[in-house]
């Protein structure tokens, strides 16, 4: 029996931990439809940021646009409606069957800690039900979407590749790391002569397979950082920061996991009395895991901040006049939003705002449009000189945003070093502050992923407009021949493809 963990019998006894791992895997599932639906809401296409289309099956997409897109020339992009609605219905399948087992269990056991061990098999049948199903060929629980979670898994572990979609979802994957490791308890304490309510005793070498299921996320994100370091067109070493960045985490679990193992020697050896020396068990240790855990909570904190959303808060006084001219001009809505590949990010404005976005045809009004705020429009801030302090010169969500988030963030961080440690869970006020930790770090990511994709999406618009774009004028309307009408390019951005353009030469030739 495993004496360094002691749960809080009241709190295990209606919520055991392999429902609560099924609950955060639930929350997981809701929180990225809720990312992709957000996204569409304040106006960025997570479909082409994320690049999805090239990881779903197209049975999926379904794309929708105001004028026809059938056009030699021109990609389409799919509508996000198309694809955060399945995850939506995903969560709402597993809701159900996690429900209805929890249910279940609660209803048999009836609160009475005698009967959680007779009927642990509840929650055993339901994991490898929905095990069964995540790997089931069938078209049930929205295979597609199942088989893009399965695919994303394999192109992180194996994909000589780098996409920033991946990316992504191994950063995701990092915050579902003391997830894992319950993954690997649960199945422990649902295996026969082992406890719900217990923590499994671990021998020998089998001490180190939590601590080592912990740091596979990191390991993932590691690797990435290191192909994309020894790509032979890479001429920068931030991938190498960032890789150290993530290797930081090994020692703060590892280090954490010798405690734990101290302690529980010294419990072992010398009995309670043993508890009386500290409880970080070996101060060497204890001090070596604390400038771990500072280091890599600081260090990521100061990752997020500055390379990840792309903030000025952080960075040298002297760096701050160059790095913060790397988005100098704001992306501008497109007139043809779907008729992009992409460079199409953000989605077209509302019918409300179209006027105020369209450029006139006049050249009167067309100066007028130039002389408008640079945030006549949902926050957006073009001032090359003057923009809200620490952040950056475009930013496309509310302002009051991006303050909580930089405070919510460091606070996260800091909390969650300490939940990677398992050595700290014996002192923490049982499962239920361990389980709402876990939560936070899931809200975490959920607030990141929103910063993290804007800001690719405005380097991705930033390197788009200084690449030279080649546009075709047929006067101030459509023409009949379908292309598109002249617009000033430093105001929109038509990229066509290699068939467009033949095809508009040979209409100008004829």
């Amino acid at each position: 029996m495993s004496n360094d963990v002691v749960p809080d019998p009241l709190f295990s006894v209606r919520y055991p931990l392999p429902f609560r791992v099924l609950a955060l895997v639930g929350i997981g599932i809701l929180s990225w439809a809720t990312n992709l639906q957000g996204l569409n809401i304040l106006g960025i296409n997570a479909v082409a940021a994320l690049d999805l289309n090239s990881h779903h099956p197209r049975s999926l997409y379904t794309a929708r646009s105001p004028l026809p897109t059938n056009r030699a020339g021109w990609k389409v992009v799919s509508d996000p409606h198309t694809i955060y609605m399945p995850v939506y219905r995903l969560f709402v399948q597993y809701s159900i069957v996690v429900g209805v087992s929890w249910l279940l269990f609660r209803h048999a056991t009836k609160g009475e800690i005698e009967l959680v061990d007779v009927f642990k098999f509840i929650p055993a049948v339901t994991a490898l039900l929905l095990f069964m199903v995540l790997v089931s060929p069938f078209k049930v629980f929205q295979k597609g979407q199942r088989d893009a979670f399965l695919n994303a898994i394999h192109r992180c572990c194996f994909s000589p590749r780098v996409l920033f979609a991946d990316v992504v979802f191994a950063d995701v994957l990092t915050s579902f790391a003391k997830v894992i490791g319950d993954v690997w308890l649960s199945v422990c304490m649902l295996v026969p002569d082992a406890s719900l309510l217990i923590p499994p005793a671990q021998q020998g070498l089998s001490r180190w397979i939590l601590p080592t299921l912990m740091s596979v996320p990191y390991a993932v994100r590691f690797r990435q950082c290191l192909i994309e370091y020894m790509d032979p067109t890479n001429e920068s070493r931030k991938p190498f920061y960032n890789a150290i960045k993530y290797a930081s985490s090994f020692p703060v679990i590892y280090l954490s996991a010798a405690q734990r193992i101290v302690v529980s020697d010294l419990l072992a050896f010398n009995g309670p009395v043993s508890g009386n020396e500290g409880w970080f068990g070996d101060r060497q240790l204890f001090q070596l895991w604390l400038l771990a855990a500072a280091f890599n909570s600081l260090y990521s904190f100061w990752w997020d901040i500055t390379n990840d959303w792309g903030f000025d808060l952080l960075l040298p006084r002297a760096s701050k006049g160059i790095v913060s001219d790397r988005s100098r001009v704001p992306p501008k809505k497109l007139v043809l939003p779907h008729l992009h590949s992409r460079s199409s990010l953000l989605l077209s404005p509302p019918a409300s705002e179209e006027k105020e976005i369209l450029v006139a045809n006049s050249p009167q009004d067309r100066d007028n449009h130039e002389q408008r705020p640079a945030d006549y429009t949902h926050h957006r801030h073009s001032d090359r000189q003057n923009y809200p302090f620490g952040l950056r010169p475009t930013l496309l969500f509310p302002l009051p945003i991006y303050p909580f988030a930089i405070v919510a963030d460091l606070v996260l961080r800091m909390t969650w070093s300490a939940k990677l440690s398992s050595h700290l869970h014996s002192f923490a006020e049982g499962d239920l502050i361990i389980f709402w930790i876990e939560i936070a770090e899931i809200v975490r990511r959920w607030m990141w992923l929103f910063l993290r994709v804007e800001w690719e999406v405005v380097k991705e618009r930033e390197g788009h407009r200084h690449k030279p774009h080649h546009t075709h004028h047929h006067g101030d309307t459509f023409a009949s021949t379908g292309h598109v009408a002249s617009i000033a390019e430093e105001e929109y951005e038509l990229i066509p493809s290699d068939s467009s353009e033949r095809s508009a030469r040979a209409n100008e030739v004829g």
